[in-house]
């Protein structure tokens, strides 16, 4: 086991190419980044590298050089393959040389809806985006379409757009704070509604993920007039036995569509998504990021009853036409189809998750370890928790790993990888157990302390 000694008491401020393009970044692009998940701020303000030069396979090469091993975000969740996965990589090469647009359709996208209906044999149709929060959009749009209804139940995250974020407009418009109907002051912090027309208050509603009486007690009041029952299958927490039977046996009995959001896990529990796992069927299902391995092409894949809608409403752009999507696409789920993904991620991530939660124990650390394998989450039990998870940030950085509070298993990660963080940890476990001990976590950290991120129903 390491020591205190063996890491230094403080880190230097890390000053190089990456910090100075963040700050002239937040200059020039509001937050600095196009996605919240990916500001520094929500890392180490000052000190992640935030920028790479090269990404391959679970290696990330930053703008000054430097080689980090990354169980951390690992791409959002996107590349579940790796970085750069020489299979996708090659099919995205060979199309861009043949060109990517055109006025005609790329080929590519039938036979990626081929493999879509294989793998969901339950559906009949898809259709193709290339974001997540857009193609979200396009599942409530045809859920509304197709029932001639205009409100959503919904569990969990979903996306920026104006359908999701109406949920937090204020129940009354006059009031200074947000209250919604399961008497938060606000539904998920971090998610303001400004720009979200005043209109749509009522037309979004939550419930709390394995709470049957919750989104019972909404089908009572609104079940008429409900288009759409829209959530995660699963994310950080298994279903309570008959939660997704009661669920779908709910939305067919007041007649709203069942859609299920397998954007960040998706792949990761079973090959065609977390729903065939558990073994209940949604009228949609919608796939984002992961279906590329980070390249962007996203799917709904429903019934025809459903999906058919899509004719009498409008939902149409012209870049879901290019090649490069569907072309990793189809590169992507071939691969999946031919190895045991979901297999891999959960005996690297079990792995990942003992070996963290061991040497968390062995230094006396305030440490939880939960998710599932594939999505592990960890944890600090303690008042000052954010600087506690910041402190780990940084001095993981000194010993070439990026860490946060979740990690996405990727099919690069290996046991090896595994134990080099783990041995990392030893290292700089002594250093959080000595700042908790003395009370000074945010004198070490030697910069800001990172920044909450989203909270969730689920």
């Amino acid at each position: 086991m390491g020591t205190a000694a063996t890491t230094p008491t403080s880190s230097p401020l890390r000053e190089g190419t990456g910090q100075q393009l963040y700050r002239k970044a937040k200059r020039l692009i509001p937050g600095g980044a196009q996605l919240l998940g990916k500001r520094q701020e929500m890392f180490a303000p000052e000190q992640w590298p935030t920028y790479f030069a090269e990404a391959r396979g679970c290696e990330i090469t930053d703008l000054d050089g430097r080689k980090f091993t990354d169980l951390s975000m690992c791409g959002i969740g996107a590349t579940v393959l790796g970085y750069a996965d020489p299979d996708v990589s090659a099919a995205v090469i060979e199309r861009v040389e043949r060109g990517v647009m055109c006025t005609l359709n790329p080929p590519d996208e039938v036979e990626l809806a081929e493999l879509m209906i294989e793998l969901h044999p339950w559906a009949e149709n898809v259709r193709f985006g290339r974001l997540g929060g857009e193609t979200m959009a396009m599942a409530v749009r045809l859920a509304r379409a197709s029932t001639g209804r205009g409100k959503v139940a919904f569990c969990g995250y979903h996306g920026w757009h104006d359908w999701y974020l109406s949920a937090n407009l204020p129940s009354d418009p006059d009031a200074e704070e947000l209250e919604d109907r399961l008497g938060n002051w606000h539904l998920l912090p971090g998610l303001q509604p400004a720009g979200i027309p005043r209109g749509l208050r009522g037309s979004a509603m939550p419930f709390t993920y394995n709470r049957l009486d919750e989104l019972e007690a909404i089908v009572r009041d609104d079940g008429d007039d409900l288009a759409a029952i829209v959530m995660e299958p699963t994310r950080n927490m298994e279903p309570e036995p008959g939660f997704l039977e009661s669920v779908r046996d709910i939305a067919r009995r007041c007649g709203a569509r069942l859609v299920f959001d397998e954007v960040s896990i998706g792949w990761k529990l079973a090959t065609g998504g977390a729903h065939l796992r558990y073994g209940v069927e949604p009228d949609l299902a919608v796939f984002a990021k992961t279906t590329g391995n980070g390249h962007p092409i996203t799917a709904v894949v429903g019934k025809a009853d459903t999906m058919q809608a899509a004719q009498e409403t409008f939902i149409s752009s012209a870049l879901w036409t290019e090649a490069v999507g569907p072309a990793a696409g189809a590169a992507c789920v071939k691969k999946m189809m031919r190895i045991d993904v979901p297999a891999h991620l959960g005996k690297v991530g079990a792995y990942l998750q003992r070996r963290v939660w061991e040497t968390a124990e062995a230094h006396d650390i305030p440490l939880t370890v939960s998710g599932h394998p594939a999505m592990p989450s960890f944890t600090f039990e303690h008042p000052q928790a954010a600087a506690l998870q910041t402190l780990w940030t940084v001095r993981m950085l000194d010993h070439d790993y990026l860490a946060s509070g979740t990690c996405h298993i990727m099919l690069a990660h290996e046991e090896r990888h595994v134990d080099g963080f783990a041995k990392a940890c030893d290292a700089v476990f002594p250093v959080l157990r000595d700042a908790i001990a003395a009370g000074d976590i945010e004198a070490r950290i030697n910069g800001p302390v990172k920044h909450s991120g989203l909270q969730r129903l689920n």
